[in-house]
């Protein structure tokens, strides 16, 4: 009789990267570590820049960053403290503790797992947001500072419609328009919302409004198939209007105005 010991498919990945996958699954957990880690480079650094943030004219019409909206100017703060760090941590927060960014950083940078099937650093220790990473259950109270936002982003998208001759629109507002849209969303799409409008529920037709509820239930579900996807577009886009608006407020570009 042999006495050779085989080992499971889980025995045989034991080990830091080791996997018997044949495929290229480095590659998913590379562009992501690139694409987060150029987002975090650039908004950090246009946090500390603190100028060329906003568009101003005549009248109560503006064109704002995301980064710095809503604009928190107060007299009793040196001027070397941006007013993007009294706000970003809210949207940061909801980003951060997000169900999706969690599976991607935690891949990505910490290698936790680096992919599914693939070996792992520190073996089936993982004690999960029990620990260290508490505050992620923080994610559901992070999600109304989410939807304030998306008010006053909306806000700030109408502003620039109020030109020193009236109504306007302009390539600007188009921008703030799209970025508005990009993150309603990826919010609109979050885990936690659709939990809150009906995820908990055994029973719609025995609540208040359920039938309601249920149709919005439905359209948030439908959302949340594809909220990988409004996390990345999301994500580029408040990225690149903060940089349209840095063009157009330091002279470099102008703001063509359509209408």
């Amino acid at each position: 009789m042999s006495t050779e010991t085989v080992e499971s498919p889980a025995e045989s990945q034991t080990g830091f990267g080791k996997t018997d996958r044949k495929d290229n699954w480095w590659v998913g957990p590379l562009l992501t570590a690139l694409g987060l880690g150029a987002f975090v480079v650039y908004s950090t650094f246009r946090a500390i820049y603190n100028k060329d943030y906003v568009v101003e004219w005549e009248g109560w019409g503006e064109m704002l960053s995301p980064f710095y909206s809503p604009l928190l100017v107060l007299p009793f703060l040196p001027s070397w403290i941006s007013p993007a760090f009294l706000i970003l941590w809210a949207p940061g927060g909801f980003r951060v503790t997000c169900y999706y960014y969690r599976k991607a950083y935690y891949r990505a940078f910490f290698a936790d797992p680096a992919a599914c099937a693939v070996g792992e650093a520190r073996g089936h220790k993982y004690k999960g947001e029990t620990f260290v990473l508490l505050f992620q259950n923080l994610h559901r109270y992070f999600l109304y500072f989410a939807l304030a936002f998306l008010v006053i982003l909306s806000i700030d998208t109408i502003r620039t419609m109020i030109g020193p001759d009236g109504f306007q629109i302009t390539v600007g507002t188009l921008v703030l328009a799209m970025n508005t849209t990009l993150l309603s969303m990826y919010t609109f799409s979050c885990h936690s919302l659709r939990h809150l409008i009906g995820g908990k529920i055994d029973c719609f037709s025995c609540v208040a409004f359920g039938k309601s509820r249920h149709k919005m239930w439905k359209g948030v579900s439908r959302l949340n198939e594809n909220h990988m996807l409004w996390a990345w577009l999301s994500l580029f886009g408040v990225g690149f209007t903060d940089f349209y608006v840095w063009m157009v407020a330091s002279g470099r570009i102008t703001d063509f105005k359509i209408i």
